[in-house]
């Protein structure tokens, strides 16, 4: 694996559980207000952390965590994921999986194969503005969306999220996503930030009432609408 970050302890990326974030390098999209872009576009600059070395601070905190977040970058586009994690797996910790959802081969494996307990899928944008949002000419949704049936059928415990940009989600976006992910049990609608470490610049964030205003517009798809970063 091409690990390039790992935060011994958090709080925050993996819901209700003291974890472990183990950030992966390389992804397939160039989302414009991606926070993490040194791992996306400049990612052989980036130093490498071994993976035993990962794997061994795992083992000697595997008494104080509960579980893993494994993000990125875009962590399915590695073939020997599935062994990354069994390897955290056989320490008794659970694994949560950061996701854009564009390889739903792999997901569909890692949840058959009980290799990964909870999923976070980001939802970019609305079908008619996922190239756009993603940073790909003529990006096709087929993935995306066979990710999406399959998440919604809850064979794990799940999210969906979008980081909302004020010049990319509108409020007719956000009523198409509400429909496309119908019957989700939580949906996150996350605040943009500038990181200062952007794919590009010129991107501002909603206020907090727009964003509430999205939410309750999101409430008649979803089972429940959450904010984040607010």
């Amino acid at each position: 694996m091409h690990i390039h970050g790992f935060n011994k302890t958090t709080l925050l990326d993996y819901p209700k559980h003291l974890a472990a974030t183990i950030f992966i390098g390389g992804c397939n999209l160039r989302c414009p207000f991606c926070h993490n872009a040194s791992l996306v576009t400049n990612v052989n600059s980036q130093p490498i952390i071994p993976t035993n070395e990962v794997l061994a601070v795992l083992k000697k905190r595997k008494d104080i965590l509960e579980g893993v977040c494994i993000t990125g970058g875009e962590p399915t586009i590695y073939s020997d994921l599935p062994e990354f994690i069994n390897d955290i797996k056989k320490l008794g910790l659970k694994v949560k999986l950061d996701t854009n959802g564009s390889n739903p081969s792999m997901i569909k494996s890692l949840i058959h194969n009980n290799l990964i307990d909870y999923i976070a899928m980001d939802i970019k944008n609305s079908k008619d503005k996922y190239s756009l949002s993603v940073g790909v000419d003529n990006y096709l949704i087929n993935n995306t969306s066979e990710s999406i049936n399959f998440i919604l059928q809850g064979l794990i415990d799940y999210e969906f999220r979008t980081t909302i940009v004020k010049e990319l989600h509108s409020e007719i976006d956000m009523i198409a996503i509400g429909e496309w992910i119908k019957g989700a049990n939580a949906y996150y609608l996350q605040a943009f930030v500038d990181s200062g470490d952007l794919i590009s610049n010129g991107l501002t964030a909603h206020s907090k009432e727009e964003m509430s205003h999205f939410s309750s517009l999101l409430k008649p798809y979803v089972k429940s609408v959450f904010l984040r970063g607010l």
